[in-house]
């Protein structure tokens, strides 16, 4: 199911478009991937199961065996399809390289597609501690792709998470297409210095060392280098806490222009959003108006006060 073209490619599980690819012959179609994230991502679809030349309809399969190396096996007939799924799961992530993904949403607890907590069978005893064989291509051949599964998306700080990382993901893809140098990655990271602050204060201590002694590596390496530091850092949650630290941090460069009143209201916002009492939407608008109002460049320049698109309302959770 494409969307408009947004520059923006995804994967996606194709039952979660709604396309009738299940070993029932149904689908589990996810309005909220469709209808929503559809607005700005293009989607990629994949059904392994389909892919590999299996049937629909279909017997249903399990994992068995250990969790290291588990075997696909089908529920009434025992017919081991491992290597027949391994060898398409091969072939298609060497495929998915030239979509240019920026993210995957694969399809909870399949043993082909679940990415965590899909049971294997060991002497007729399930555990919840694998990953589909597909998913663990995908992992494997892609380590720094954002990815989810589409149960977890119901969680709005996971959902938030995940679709923030996409969008910093395109605008790496994108930093790196313009010839990067050593100035320019200051640059990147200076934009996005604030959202790191959000996500690991830690993490971005590091990416500026890194940044700081850049000249003393070659530009490859430490591209690589800030890449794997940039996505690692994003994948830790920005919490409350961070969050309301980085609002602080916002607040102190407007000390010269807020009235005592306009301070005083400000810094009672970010409290009610540091009890839970306010989205984190809130103190970020009123913000974004004094960033405008008072022309703070730094700060307009800054990602962390517009991560992504408004319209996906993903900071209107307490």
């Amino acid at each position: 199911m494409p969307s408009k073209s947004t520059g923006i490619n995804i994967g996606v599980s194709s039952c979660l478009l709604g396309e009738r690819v299940r070993y029932d012959g149904g689908h589990k179609h996810d309005r909220y991937i469709t209808d929503v994230l559809g607005s700005f991502f293009n989607f990629v679809p994949v059904c392994p199961e389909v892919g590999c030349g299996l049937p629909v309809p279909r017997e249903s399969m399990r994992l068995e065996g250990e969790r290291d190396a588990p075997r696909l096996i089908t529920g009434k007939s025992r017919i081991d399809k491992t290597d027949q799924m391994s060898a398409f799961c091969k072939a298609k992530v060497t495929e998915l390289e030239s979509e240019d993904l920026c993210g995957f949403i694969f399809k909870k607890d399949s043993p082909s597609s679940g990415l965590f907590r899909v049971k294997i069978y060991n002497n007729g005893v399930a555990v919840k501690n694998g990953t589909g064989l597909f998913a663990a291509e995908v992992v494997k051949t892609f380590p720094l792709l954002p990815m989810e599964e589409e149960g977890r998306l119901n969680d709005l700080v996971i959902r938030e998470n995940f679709i923030e990382r996409v969008f910093c993901y395109r605008r790496w893809k994108d930093f790196l297409k313009t010839g990067p140098t050593a100035g320019k990655l200051v640059e990147f990271h200076t934009a996005h210095k604030l959202l790191m602050m959000a996500h690991s204060p830690q993490v971005y201590r590091e990416m500026g060392v890194l940044v700081a002694h850049g000249k003393k590596l070659n530009l490859p390496e430490l591209l690589r280098r800030y890449q794997e530091l940039f996505m690692k850092g994003l994948t830790l949650q920005a919490t409350v806490k961070k969050n309301t630290n980085v609002l602080h941090h916002i607040t102190g460069y407007f000390k010269h222009e807020l009235t005592p009143t306009e301070k005083s209201e400000l810094l009672e916002i970010i409290d009610q959003y540091r009890n839970h009492l306010l989205p984190l939407i809130v103190p970020v608008t009123l913000l974004k108006h004094y960033v405008s109002r008072y022309d703070k460049q730094y700060l307009a320049g800054q990602v962390y006060l517009s991560p992504h698109p408004s319209q996906l309302m993903l900071r209107n959770h307490v």
